[in-house]
């Protein structure tokens, strides 16, 4: 039995028409509209005139006032987030005071219309920068302990590029942050949200806030508010022109003034706008109710023997609306005449005609082909699963559509073969499928499985599917950590990090990837044929590499090449000789030093290079919880030390600690081999403590 989607499918066919007789419907149409149009001669034409110039006004303020509205509460937002960001990580202590004050002062200044940055602590403390008009701001703290009842003032003069310090001052208050609704909701909420304030420590000021809570470890410090005043409101309403003597205000969901124009308005001076036509907004909203806070509201209401017109429009912050009223005496101007009835009446007909007309060529003809334009986007972003077809009533925008769905299809197959992630970042980057590149310093990573060759030997094609699910598990974590996989050669997955996409962190990222690669393969359960479980050996390094389309011009591979990317492959194979997993480069130990756990093993010069090269084992990351402590680390780090000074008989008790710590240890173990071979033998002056891998 056919389905729904295709009967419905089936059944537009049916209706599908020629684009031709549509477009000749549409002109003819378009003919007898204005015609029609063109014998209303006596239409009201004033009143139409007002109500189409109030509308393009009304639009053009709404616009105006939606994004600064929307740019106010995203300021608030990002100011608030970047702060909590750096007492999350850690950078910054809410107890310090200097870094807090910069860091408080410094986003006052960066955010025009934040007038406030707030903290309180759970013991009733209290910190906030404080803008002062757009030349002052003023620094101020309350403690419980120091100086309690009262408030410190630091008062600052903004200069081109930077604050001065101006004075300092201590005055009575009895402002108490555990009073305010912000604080108190902040301290047992999980996530900021928005208040209104009317109280601050200066005095009262109606206000919104942006605030919520601060947790480091867990551990809730204190409750962080981005306040704005709402001068900052009606300075900037003060700059619209609404007609010559209309007016605009932003009132919340009771109805309640929020800002009205004045450009005198700052945190100094409150906001003494001109309230002449606020009861006429305020009888719209009565009039609207409920429908003109849910959507835009528009009528023409008169008071005191004049008509205005008046429109109501929701804002993008909960409650607010702005309320625009207009004179409908002032468009009305000299078209008082029969014949100025007459001119705009002819205009305006055939406006409507030609909108009218607009409107259906946009809903039959431009709108299907502006969706299947979109879908020829997502084709050209390589975003292939995002294609859809699309029925029209046209036959040739349903086969176009048709057509698009099924290249997709098609190029869908490909996905497989291809890392269409990377695909898509080459493209947005405007990167050419075309031989070129560029030198950048990257972190490259060479994975295999320790005995592949004997295991494939053993289990001939039943190999693939063990070789499938290793390739899945070690595949999804490099992706996850931002890693590009370059190629599968085998058993060995080569990835780097740093590019496309630039990643100031890329070394760490690729240390994070291994481990969790190491953990993964560790907790999937994997075994060859003999039971034991799947062991991988990891090599990583860093450096300047040449990174892009390397290749011809019939293929292209997206890959990297160089000294660094060797010897990262070479390290992969050293785990073999020290009996490690991990092993990375000393440029990769630099640059995530303080993100991982290492250990320095040798100096190692690997086949094909005769100067030597420090290598580290990668252990974990910091701060998460290890099986072993850090002390073998150092026993191992000093016995080497004391190898390269030729204190082998030191040395050699240092690499026996760690063993006696670690019950087996292979790095430890082979270099307590060395200090009893060279503490017999001697070695001569020319003697290096470098080993020579002999072997790729």
């Amino acid at each position: 039995m056919m389905g729904d989607p295709e009967r419905r499918l089936k059944a537009i066919a049916r209706l599908t028409v020629s684009i031709r007789l549509v477009v000749s419907a549409l002109v003819l149409a378009a003919i007898l509209l204005t015609a029609a149009l063109s014998s209303l001669l006596w239409w009201r034409t004033a009143e139409a005139t007002s109500r189409q110039l109030a509308s393009t006004i009304n639009e053009q303020i709404v616009a105006a006032v939606r994004k600064e509205v929307s740019a106010i509460v995203d300021e608030a937002r990002a100011a608030h987030t970047a702060i909590r960001t750096l007492f999350l990580q850690n950078v910054l202590d809410t107890r310090e005071a200097d870094k807090r004050e910069f860091v408080f002062l410094s986003q006052l200044q960066s955010q025009a219309t934040i007038s406030w940055v707030a903290f309180g602590w759970p013991d009733g403390s209290f910190f906030a920068a404080h803008k002062l008009g757009d030349r002052r701001l003023e620094m101020m703290e309350i403690s419980l302990t120091d100086h309690p009842g009262q408030r410190r003032v630091d008062e600052y003069d903004v200069v081109p590029g930077d604050i001065e310090f101006a004075n300092r001052r201590f005055e009575p208050t009895s402002f108490r942050v555990a009073d305010q609704a912000w604080f108190k909701a902040g301290l047992s909420a999980d996530d900021p949200q928005w208040f209104r304030v009317m109280d601050h420590a200066t005095g009262e000021r109606p206000s919104i806030a942006f605030a919520g809570p601060i947790d480091v470890y867990q551990e809730r410090q204190g409750v962080l508010a981005v306040i704005i005043e709402y001068t900052r409101l009606a300075r900037f309403l003060s700059q619209l022109e609404v007609g010559r003597t209309g007016t605009a205000f932003i009132v919340d969901g009771s109805g309640e003034l929020v800002a009205a124009p004045d450009k005198e308005a700052d945190e100094l001076h409150p906001g003494r706008g001109d309230m002449t036509l606020l009861p006429v907004a305020r009888t719209a909203l009565e009039k609207a109710g409920e429908a003109g806070r849910k959507e835009a509201w528009r009528s023409r209401l008169t008071s005191g023997g004049a008509a205005y017109e008046v429109a109501l429009t929701p804002l993008p912050f909960p409650g607010w609306s702005l309320a625009t009223v207009i004179p409908e005496a002032e468009f009305l101007g000299p078209v008082e005449t029969t014949l100025h009835r007459l001119i705009l009446g002819l205009a305006v007909g055939a406006v409507l005609a030609a909108l009218a007309t607009a409107m259906l060529a946009r809903s039959v003809i431009a709108a299907p082909l502006s969706r299947v334009v979109g879908e020829l986007r997502h084709v050209e972003a390589f975003a292939l699963e995002q294609v859809r077809r699309h029925p029209s009533r046209l036959k040739e925008i349903a086969s176009l559509s048709g057509a698009i769905a099924e290249m997709a299809a098609g190029l869908s197959a490909f996905r497989k073969f291809i890392p269409a992630d990377l695909v898509r970042d080459l493209l947005r980057q405007g990167v050419e499928a075309k031989p070129g590149g560029h030198v950048q310093e990257l972190s490259v990573m060479f994975i295999d499985i320790a005995g592949f060759t004997g295991l494939s030997e053993r289990l001939g094609d039943r190999v693939v599917p063990l070789l499938s699910r290793y390739l899945d598990v070690t595949s999804e974590i490099i992706v996850a950590n931002g890693g590009t996989i370059d190629k599968f050669i085998g058993d060995a997955v080569m990835a780097f990090w740093g590019a496309p996409q630039p990643q100031g962190d890329h070394a760490a990222r690729c240390c994070r990837a291994a481990l969790a690669c190491r953990s993964a393969i560790d907790e999937s359960g994997l075994a060859d044929d003999l039971g034991q479980p799947l062991q991988i050996r990891i090599g990583i390094n860093s450096g300047r590499m040449l990174v892009g389309n390397i290749g011809s011009e019939l293929r292209l591979n997206y890959t990297v090449i160089g000294d660094a990317v060797n010897v990262a492959s070479r390290l992969e194979g050293a785990n073999k000789s020290y009996g490690t997993q991990i092993l990375i480069g000393e440029t990769t130990e630099r640059l995530a030093r303080g993100a991982v756990v290492t250990r320095e093993v040798d100096s190692i010069a690997v086949y094909g290079r005769e100067e030597g090269l420090s290598v580290h084992e990668l252990i974990g990351i910091v701060n998460d919880d290890t099986p072993d402590g850090a002390s073998w680390i150092a026993d191992y780090e000093r016995g080497l030390a004391s190898y390269r000074a030729r204190r082998f008989a030191d040395a050699l008790a240092d690499f026996e600690a760690v063993l006696k710590q670690r019950g087996h240890d292979r790095p430890a173990a082979l270099m307590s081999d060395r200090c009893r071979q060279l503490a017999a033998a001697s070695p001569g002056a020319t003697w290096q403590s470098v080993a020579a891998l002999t072997s790729k």
